[in-house]
């Protein structure tokens, strides 16, 4: 499976939206990726998830962490196919922490796992966790890599596709000058 594929599997699932849609950040885009349509279908999610295991596959991941809600599927396909656990941690009062008895010891190889990375910023915040629990963090895997131009990570990305999305601040949305309808698909709740 290659980029075209993949892109191709994200739109066969409904995953790949193309409208006009409000962010969680208050802009508009005109592409959304929602990966749980995706991930409703265990054989596509793991040929695509496979794609990212070839990559990381000798890192030495001793275990796979993703935050809640949208990686938590894909660590448990990622942690599958490398044949090591695979945990979540859960945002509590505004801050990502693990709960339910997971744990991490110091020295342990952690691979990160998202859905779609765009700014990083949940991704940092479990990268400080498990550096806080004095674990060492290897890599960042996510199924689509969305961030814009200019957003760096200080870890190494592995994506299984590259997906370029068109963000308007909201006072001056070509979209909305269109008088397209604005859908608001995401998960996290800012509004």
């Amino acid at each position: 499976m290659e980029h075209k594929a993949v892109i191709e599997t994200l739109r066969e699932c409904g995953s790949l939206l193309e409208g006009h849609f409000l962010l969680t950040s208050g802009k508009h885009s005109d592409r959304y990726c929602q990966c749980a349509k995706l991930l409703q279908h265990p054989d596509k999610a793991a040929s695509v998830v496979e794609l990212i295991t070839d990559q990381v596959k000798d890192l030495g991941a001793t275990v796979v962490v993703g935050p809640a809600m949208g990686g938590i599927v894909v660590a448990y396909e990622f942690a599958r196919q490398l044949g090591v656990r695979g945990i979540f941690t859960e945002r509590v009062e505004e801050q990502m922490t693990l709960r339910r008895g997971f744990e991490l010891a110091p020295g342990e190889k952690v691979l990160l796992s998202e859905d779609v990375v765009t700014t990083g910023k949940s991704t940092m915040e479990v990268v400080k966790l498990v550096e806080d629990m004095g674990a060492q963090v290897i890599g960042l895997c996510c199924l689509v890599d969305r961030r814009a131009p200019g957003v760096e990570l200080p870890l190494p990305l592995y994506s299984a596709t590259t997906l370029t999305v068109q963000t308007f601040e909201a006072t001056d949305c070509p979209l909305c000058r269109q008088d397209l309808p604005l859908e608001k698909p995401g998960s996290r709740k800012k509004f």
